[in-house]
């Protein structure tokens, strides 16, 4: 009786594809894949009809433009809009101070919100109670602007709850909405009552997924709950706090709706208040119909948000951590 001596199989690193696939071209993609592409072709025109191609209407930034002659007629001003941007327009100027002073009330106050709210939700016990509380908070988020800001003047207006029942007893009615000092204040209890609720459910949704090893770990080595929320809870929740960072410095940028329906026409509140950025440049296009120059405040709008974003992207290696760092 012999032995066969079996011979060991290559390492599968060595063994070679016997027929390896051939590359298709470009041409022969699209043959291979023409059904999933003219499923997919209605979306794109629409794409391209409604998105990018009226972005090329934003040359009329370096134009004197005038509607009725549209822009293969109207005279090329070349940087004349911005120069008056920047040189003789103090409008502008306190535009940009008031949109700039509701971001930094915005980082303050409306930021940080959300985050206090999620990690008391968090402590709680009972998910009942956590659900019931959730639910109530998400609740004005469905809520359109119109809606909103009709609830604050039916309660804080001259003719809201609260002066009509201050005149009923004979006391002096409190000037809130029409009040130029406290008109970013509104509308800051405006973001903070309607958003609150979405960024909280973000924030409880990122709490839910720490590993509770952690805390246990840390609990051992006597770790206080401060401790806890700053070196763990904080930074495993740290890339939810930067989506939600941009999102907001990019719509406090934006401000237009709140601003617009709480002073009516001409927009722009008491001593131009609430004349925030977005307002003004909507009141130069379709007011004065000074379309070059609103392009041109478009221009730097986004310019500003774009250097705002960077600004967050290049600060977010010091202070966002994500799962798998080592640094």
């Amino acid at each position: 009786m012999s032995l066969t001596k079996i011979r060991p199989s290559p390492p599968l690193e060595t063994m070679k594809d016997p027929s390896p696939r051939p590359t298709l071209s470009l041409w022969e993609r699209i043959k291979r894949d023409k059904l999933l592409l003219a499923f997919a072709l209605p979306g794109i025109i629409l794409i391209l009809i409604f998105q990018y191609i009226p972005l090329l209407g934003n040359v009329i930034a370096f134009q004197d433009y005038q509607p009725f002659l549209g822009i293969m007629h109207s005279r090329w001003s070349g940087f004349d809009n911005f120069s008056v941007i920047f040189n003789g327009d103090p409008a502008f100027l306190n535009a940009l101070k008031n949109t700039l002073i509701i971001t930094a009330l915005q980082a303050v106050f409306v930021f940080p919100a959300p985050i206090l709210i999620a990690l008391l939700l968090n402590s709680l016990l009972s998910n009942k109670i956590r659900q019931i509380v959730q639910s109530i908070l998400y609740l004005p988020h469905f809520l359109s602007w119109v809606i909103v800001v009709a609830v604050f003047q039916q309660i804080l207006g001259g003719s809201g709850m609260i002066n009509n029942y201050l005149r009923a007893n004979g006391h002096d009615t409190l000037s809130i909405i029409g009040n130029s000092e406290l008109f970013t204040t509104v509308i800051t209890s405006q973001v903070i009552w309607k958003d609150t609720g979405w960024a909280t459910i973000l924030f409880l949704a990122a709490l839910a997924q720490i590993d509770r090893s952690l805390y246990e770990a840390s609990a051992v080595d006597g770790a206080s709950r401060w401790r806890q929320t700053w070196h763990i809870t904080l930074p495993s929740i740290s890339p939810v706090i930067f989506f939600n960072l941009i999102l907001g410095v990019i719509g406090t940028f934006q401000y237009f709706t709140q601003a617009f329906l709480m002073t009516g026409v001409p927009p722009g509140g008491p001593a131009n208040s609430t004349l925030f950025y977005a307002l003004y440049l909507f009141q130069n296009a379709f007011t004065y119909f000074r379309m070059g120059y609103a392009s041109a405040m478009a221009w730097v709008l986004f310019l500003l948000t774009l250097a705002a974003t960077l600004l967050i992207f290049r600060s977010s290696a010091r202070w966002v951590y994500y799962e798998g760092d080592t640094t």
